[in-house]
């Protein structure tokens, strides 16, 4: 075939084309224009072919985007849209038609495809004319911008086909047309108008209204990302600036706003709802929810410290701050669980801000054991066994919480001990469940002398019943008759297990020695080679008290008071009125501890002494101690509680005659 015959051919192959933009297809046989087209490159013409192709589609092109230059703003983007779907069909059967130049003359001399050529052709022709590129691109941030305010667009489906265009244009060519002339645009105007809207909104508007509002924009930007099919070199960076300037920038302001912050949220419980939304907004961006954790951890500390200042300053009782501390527990679990999703880092900073603050000293163990004591003296009383349990293991909550759990067990070692020797446990079944609950915490060490104080107690209630059988026996076999003897029960304690009491005994009144002293004789025959250690600063004593003036006038109680007191009390056997110096030489009490018994002897509904001096202070040496003969009570047992070491109340004076009749006395737990 010839140039002149190729040529021939070519003119008929490049009327179909015109035709083709002409939407005249369907005049055209396309089977004779391929095989036509198939011929030229068949006999070596395909650059004929290729070259006429490109200069044909390039013309057209020219008319077009002369015509788009013109076209008014308000239809640009439905006219671009039309004009590219338009040559987009041509460039589809024009590639129908060249398809065996596509496979063999563009493969073998490494030209575009022709379809590829068609788009790289509309790129540099129409989209790249000065009155087009600036103008679409500018008409599709517009629109944008217009439904960011809230106005509704005329057809997204205009701006999603223009946008496709665009990334028509670059992958058929390998250009960055998309990413250059919209995408770089479209972020930057996006990061500024979110960083301006942000700012303005939440200088108006409370932390809540601003999180709800941030939730609405990022699902809009969603939405309209799909909507428009952006490509997703786009979507992400997008959702990362709408991110960054809606929640990193404002993440502090959020959680330290005034009134509305994260921070003051947490200090209303009915407000989980709006502490779930921040953090909800806030997760989108995990390097900002530190700050919701840092909030929490500090709220936590804040609440957990004026416990801690009301126990230093007396203002509230050790039980009182132990229930503060699991209503303050419960409620920031609360918080962790709904508002924080019960998120694993928001569970361990609670932990550890519970840790923080209880472990500032011991005061938060000797609460800790108060409670436990409160619970075990009087509270469980009556409850279920379920009940019991939950209220130990909540003491068991704050128990992990100690760092130095030896100290909390030398003050529950203590409350046990006094529970035990006084029998004041609501049950035995509550105290072992206590104890079983400590060995799971902490294992058997932990708890083996506590187990022996109770081991303790059984051997000393069998040993108790064999001493009475044994002086029922002894009193048979003497036949004696007389005064009775004192009556004692001792618990025999194993130094080990128990608290110890470096209290150097007292001086005991001669017939609780003699009863002391058959009671170890008795023992150490059982148990040759073991050493008695009596501990005179504990103990409970019943004793027969005479008030009164005269032999019709007598009033006989039964006082139930500590060892101390009785032995302060006997001394009124012989003298009506002692002073303090007198009172601790005779009995050999230690200072504070008499200054104590002595009060609590002298206060206005057990005044059963008259303090001399005036004020609520023991000032002296000097101050005398008088018995009160005129004391009155309804009660024919009475028992006189101790003050604790911090009262000082005292009775005023007072003066009167009585004698205190020792003829029968009991004592227990010397």
């Amino acid at each position: 075939m010839d140039v002149k015959e190729a040529m021939q051919i070519w003119d008929s192959l490049g009327s179909a084309i015109d035709e083709i933009h002409n939407r005249n297809a369907s005049l055209l046989s396309f089977e004779e224009l391929y095989r036509n087209a198939y011929n030229l490159v068949l006999q070596k013409h395909g650059a004929l072919l290729y070259e006429g192709v490109s200069d044909k589609l390039t013309k057209h092109l020219l008319r077009t985007v002369e015509r788009l230059a013109e076209v008014p703003d308000s239809s640009l983007l439905e006219e671009m849209a039309r004009t590219w779907e338009e040559h987009h069909i041509t460039m589809v059967m024009v590639r129908d038609i060249l398809m065996y130049m596509d496979r063999t003359y563009v493969l073998q001399n490494r030209r575009r495809a022709i379809y590829d050529m068609g788009v790289h052709l509309f790129r540099v022709t129409v989209w790249e004319h000065p009155r087009v590129q600036s103008r679409v691109t500018n008409l599709l941030l517009e629109a944008i911008a217009s439904e960011r305010a809230g106005l509704l667009t005329d057809d997204r489906t205009l701006l999603k086909k223009n946008l496709n265009m665009l990334l028509a244009l670059g992958s058929a060519d390998s250009s960055n047309v998309y990413e250059r002339d919209f995408e770089s645009v479209f972020l930057g105007s996006t990061q500024e108008f979110y960083r301006e809207e942000s700012l303005s909104y939440l200088s108006r508007n409370t932390a809540s209204d601003y999180v709800k509002k941030a939730q609405e924009r990022i699902e809009e930007e969603k939405v309209r990302s799909n909507a428009l099919s952006l490509a997703p070199s786009t979507e992400a960076p997008l959702l990362s600036i709408v991110e960054t300037e809606l929640i990193e920038r404002h993440a502090r302001t959020l959680v330290d706003l005034e009134n509305s912050g994260f921070a003051e949220l947490l200090k209303d419980e009915t407000k989980i709802e709006n502490l779930g939304a921040i953090y909800a907004l806030f997760v989108r961006v995990p390097s900002t929810v530190d700050f919701l954790r840092d909030a929490l951890s500090e709220r936590i500390k804040a609440d957990g410290l004026s416990f801690i200042a009301d126990q230093k300053t007396g203002a509230a009782e050790p039980p009182a701050f132990v229930k503060g501390v699991l209503r303050m527990r419960e409620r920031n679990e609360k918080i962790v669980m709904q508002a924080f999703q019960g998120e694993k880092k928001a569970m361990k900073r609670l932990k550890e801000s519970f840790e923080d603050f209880l472990n500032v000293d011991a005061r938060a163990a000797s609460c800790l054991a108060l409670y436990v004591d409160d619970l075990l003296r009087t509270q469980l009383r009556g409850k279920t066994e379920l009940e019991v349990n939950a209220e130990l293991q909540n003491a068991i909550v704050i128990f992990r919480y100690l760092s130095d759990k030896d100290v909390f067990e030398a003050y529950y070692k203590g409350h046990l001990a006094k529970r035990l020797l006084s029998g004041k446990s609501v049950s035995d079944e509550s105290e072992r469940a206590m104890v079983s609950l400590l060995k799971a915490e902490c294992g058997y060490q932990f708890t083996s002398k506590l187990e022996g104080m109770f081991n303790d107690m059984r051997i000393s209630k069998d040993m108790r019943d064999a001493y009475k059988a044994h002086k029922k026996n002894v009193n048979d076999s003497d036949g004696k008759k007389g005064s009775k003897p004192i009556d004692m029960e001792v618990d025999v304690l194993t130094n080990g297990y128990w608290p110890s009491q470096n209290v150097p005994p007292c001086n005991l009144p001669v017939p609780v020695k003699d009863a002391m002293d058959r009671f170890s004789e008795f023992y150490l025959q059982k148990h040759t080679g073991r050493k008695l250690s009596w501990q005179t600063s504990t103990g409970t004593v019943e004793l027969r008290a005479t008030f009164g003036s005269g032999p019709n006038k007598y009033r006989r109680h039964e006082l139930v008071v500590s060892t101390y007191q009785m032995c302060i009390l006997v001394l009124y056997n012989d003298k009506q009125t002692l002073t303090l110096g007198q009172i601790r030489s005779e009995t050999q009490i230690p200072d504070m501890e008499l200054r104590r018994h002595l009060i609590s002897l002298c206060t206005p509904k057990h005044r059963i002494l008259k303090k001399g001096s005036r004020g609520k202070a023991i000032t002296s040496d000097e101050d005398t101690f008088t018995f009160n003969a005129d004391y009155t009570s309804k009660l024919k047992r009475v028992r006189i509680p101790l003050v604790s070491m911090k009262e000082t109340t005292t009775a005023n004076s007072g003066d009167g005659s009585a004698a205190v009749s020792a003829q029968s006395l009991t004592e227990s737990g010397a």
